[in-house]
């Protein structure tokens, strides 16, 4: 048969340029998914539902980064699009399992943390346009602040969850509001988060990532609901403690009094504003004995 004109086959470069963006549309299909999971009373699937979804943003930053095909339309899109599945669909899923019979204004707190997701992702489109990646996250990331709270579902009906304190003392409530706040402040605040490591054969470096990705897919497909949870929680607190360190061990440079830059008599010695002053000085003290 004749082959139509107007009618051709994609390109291999066409193809690879669409696969990020599909990735990134199986994102939303999962955090919708989600949502809807949540308003049924499914909340176990409902958070496994958001990891997915947190796979799937993983993969295609991943695609995007190997193909050189990433484009300011993938980057808005995937914004878009983490802000359902990591901002609403986490926020809901606590919603309904326990915010709906806390009191009238409950919801507020779910606002503040989508509200926190959403000025995450705008920082982030902005600090990073036209700048080479860095090895650090500056404040939480959103895939990692949902996914910690989707996973919180599975782990409380774990046994270990059921022997802890919280079976003593009803901390669920509690927890929930704390959880949400913290989660919702390192968003937004500037304490730095480390990123996935490279994977590699040849460095010490790229050692580590790999041991890095095969703990947590091992310890992921092994036993999710004791995993994923305490993972989140150490991820959170790695960059509090982090930024806690740091900040005990910068001390701030003694500033030397201006009496002893004035002591040996020369301008060098003297900060800018104080040079100005005492040329001026000097000029009118000049002016007053030609008059």
């Amino acid at each position: 048969m004749p082959r139509r004109e107007g009618l051709r086959r994609p390109t291999m470069r066409q193809v690879v340029v669409i696969m990020p963006s599909a990735f990134t549309l199986g994102n939303l299909f999962f955090g919708f998914w989600a949502i809807v999971s949540a308003f049924n009373g499914n909340f176990r699937w409902a958070g496994w539902f958001i990891v997915f979804a947190g796979i799937l943003d993983m993969l295609d930053g991943r695609v995007a980064r190997l193909s050189n095909t990433g484009t300011r339309f993938g980057a808005e899109l995937d914004s878009l699009v983490d802000l359902i599945s990591f901002g609403m669909a986490p926020a809901l899923l606590i919603y309904f399992l326990d915010f709906s019979t806390a009191g009238r204004f409950a919801w507020i707190l779910c606002y503040i943390y989508v509200t926190s997701v959403a000025l995450r992702l705008a920082r982030f489109n902005v600090v990073s346009a036209g700048k080479p990646s860095t090895g650090w996250f500056h404040g939480l990331p959103s895939p990692s602040a949902g996914m910690t709270l989707a996973v919180y579902y599975p782990f409380s009906q774990t046994e270990w969850y059921r022997t802890s304190v919280a079976a003593y003392v009803d901390l669920q409530h509690q927890g929930l509001v704390v959880l949400m706040l913290l989660l919702a402040l390192l968003m937004v605040s500037n304490v730095k988060y480390p990123k996935f490591p490279p994977i590699g054969l040849r460095s010490a470096r790229g050692l580590f990532g790999l041991s890095v990705h095969l703990i947590i897919l091992f310890g992921g497909i092994l036993a999710p609901e004791y995993f994923l949870f305490p993972l989140g929680l150490f991820y959170m607190g790695f960059g509090v403690v982090r930024a806690m360190v740091l900040g005990l061990m910068e001390r701030p440079e003694p500033v030397a009094p201006v009496e002893e830059h004035l002591a040996d008599g020369s301008d060098a010695a003297l900060p800018d504003v104080e040079v100005e002053r005492r040329g001026t000085w000097i000029d009118r003290r000049q002016n007053i004995e030609e008059s």
